[in-house]
């Protein structure tokens, strides 16, 4: 026996709500969605944050609102299995997410001044925030930093955490010069060490490339989608140039597809004058 659409909830949120219940019925439910757990939902949470952050750097505005409902949907997801394990509710996770929203915007919701700077204002944040993290008996100065971040997302997150205490470079200047050093150190494990530490002096390298983009104010996630983009449009013009020709790429040399390259290159920044 199948669930009549006609009988769910006419309004938007109540009505998701009331579809995820019945895909998670024990005896009408679909067999794949009755299987999920956390663990099994939480990578396709992840994926539609970067489908959301997608369709905004494209800023295709109809791709957005549809990444967004996707997204609502895994948080819906989570919400009907944290209910059925008694865990929490969508309710109880709105209700958290507003007294958590009043509680950091005294400035808003309360009565302190409203009259800030924007660096006040992060500063009452972090205040805030430390708080809250003593109240949930967070002692280290790390503490509650996601493990399930993507790596460079969580580096720079650690190094904020860290830089909050003193434990940071005063300016970028000394960030270059260890990323001088960990560069050295990385073509030293290449040409005599193993695998092993060519993976570690990698990662050294690649941590201190994030506290560089921290001290250059540059989101390093953002910055890497952006040079994706740009790889992939200009690959993309190689092959289209060596298509007119009726050849692929693997049917060409790296230095033609060097020089092709280069025009690509060229006819961008001739566009962006």
């Amino acid at each position: 026996m199948t669930i009549d659409p006609a009988t769910l909830p006419q309004d938007p949120l109540p009505r998701l709500l009331a579809i995820m219940r019945a895909l998670r019925d024990p005896d009408q439910g679909c067999p794949w969605d009755i299987e999920q757990d956390f663990a099994s939902i939480a990578p396709y949470t992840i994926e539609e944050a970067y489908e959301v952050a997608d369709a905004i750097e494209r800023q295709n505005w109809p791709a957005l609102e549809g990444e967004l409902g996707d997204l609502l949907l895994q948080v819906v997801y989570h919400a009907q299995m944290g209910a059925e394990a008694g865990h929490f509710t969508f309710d109880s996770i709105a209700d958290a997410t507003n007294a958590k929203m009043i509680a950091r915007h005294p400035h808003v919701f309360g009565d302190e001044n409203r009259d800030k700077t924007a660096e006040q204002q992060v500063a009452d944040w972090e205040t805030i925030k430390a708080a809250e993290r003593a109240a949930a008996r967070e002692k280290g100065v790390l503490d509650g930093v996601a493990l399930g971040l993507p790596a460079l997302m969580r580096a720079v997150k650690l190094q904020r955490r860290a830089a909050r205490v003193g434990f940071d470079w005063p300016d970028a200047g000394q960030v270059l010069d260890k990323i001088a050093e960990e560069t050295r150190e990385l073509v030293e494990a290449r040409d005599t060490l193993g695998p092993d530490r060519v993976e570690e002096e990698f990662g050294d390298l690649l941590f201190v490339m994030a506290n560089l983009a921290r001290h250059l104010d540059v989101d390093p996630e953002a910055a890497l989608r952006r040079a994706n983009g740009k790889f992939t449009r200009r690959f993309a013009a190689i092959e289209a140039a060596l298509a007119a020709q009726g050849r692929r790429p693997d049917q060409s040399s790296l230095a033609e597809m060097d020089a092709l390259w280069d025009e690509a290159k060229a006819a961008e920044k001739q566009l962006t004058k």
